[in-house]
């Protein structure tokens, strides 16, 4: 391969995967050397009013907004009016944070979150959702449809997963990592800094939805959480606990709805 179509690779790979990584495959008759592309990782420190306050590992992109998803998912900010000022060095790898507040302290109880990608919950209390949303069960589908095609890093290698914050008929906004709570955070940190509302969306994803999940879907006021995979058992007992439509298996032509049903069983309202 020369360097001129080497460049081109390069240029065109998006952050978030690394190509022409090599393994032996096995193809159920022999051994050969292939070359594919993976998922790329790395560990962000987050300081905080230059106290070091979390490693999060995540996906190389779109890392202010999830470095700002999370400050307000965890309830440290309530808007960007509260930062200063936010610098991430990909080289260190360290996001400094300066909150407008000087009297910041560590969270005294930390906890690892279920996700893949391993991240911290500073166990926020949820809030009640009162949402008048409704939508149908095709409306869910057809979503789930458009986020399998948007997958674009997934799509190149696989191992990643996606969230989408949608309407009734589109995905508004759609972000990938390796945490499946880090996409969440990084949905929440763009629609921070382009001033766009997440109350009464559907928020779509791809992987298992876990208590945490549900807990960040509360904190952006989000009624209806779907996906393809399942929810735990704490999931479904905090969707009835929060009025949080939890819908899983959502794939092909059926899904299973765990709780606050209402909103899916009132026809095409």
């Amino acid at each position: 391969m020369s360097p001129r179509t080497s460049k081109t690779i390069a240029e065109v790979t998006p952050r978030g995967v690394t190509p022409n990584v090599t393994c032996q495959f096995w193809s159920g008759e022999e051994w050969r050397p292939e070359t594919i592309t993976v998922p790329s990782e790395m560990p962000l420190t987050i300081f905080i009013n230059g106290l070091e306050t979390v490693t999060v590992l995540c996906t190389p992109t779109r890392l202010t907004q999830l470095v700002l998803g999370f400050l307000y998912s965890e309830g440290i900010i309530e808007s960007t009016g509260d930062v200063a000022s936010i610098h991430v060095c990909e080289n260190e790898p360290i996001a400094d944070v300066k909150l407008t507040r000087s009297d910041f302290k560590l969270p005294p109880r930390r906890t690892l979150t279920s996700g893949c990608g391993s991240g911290v919950s500073f166990k926020v209390e949820g809030k009640r959702i009162e949402s008048d949303l409704k939508a149908t069960p095709e409306e869910v589908l057809a979503l789930m449809k458009q986020l399998f095609r948007q997958q674009e890093l997934f799509q190149m290698g696989g191992g990643i997963h996606c969230s989408a914050l949608c309407d009734r008929e589109k995905i508004l906004l759609l972000a990938e990592d390796i945490g499946r709570h880090n996409t969440l955070d990084k949905i929440m940190g763009e629609c921070l800094m382009r001033k766009l509302t997440t109350r009464d969306g559907i928020l779509l994803t791809t992987g298992r939805i876990s208590s945490e999940m549900l807990l960040k879907a509360a904190r952006m006021q989000i009624p209806v959480v779907a996906s393809r995979g399942s929810p735990t058992e704490r999931a479904i007992a905090l969707g009835k606990e929060l009025n949080i439509t939890v819908i899983g298996y959502a794939r092909e032509r059926r899904l299973s709805v765990f709780s606050a049903e209402h909103r899916l069983l009132s026809g095409k309202g």
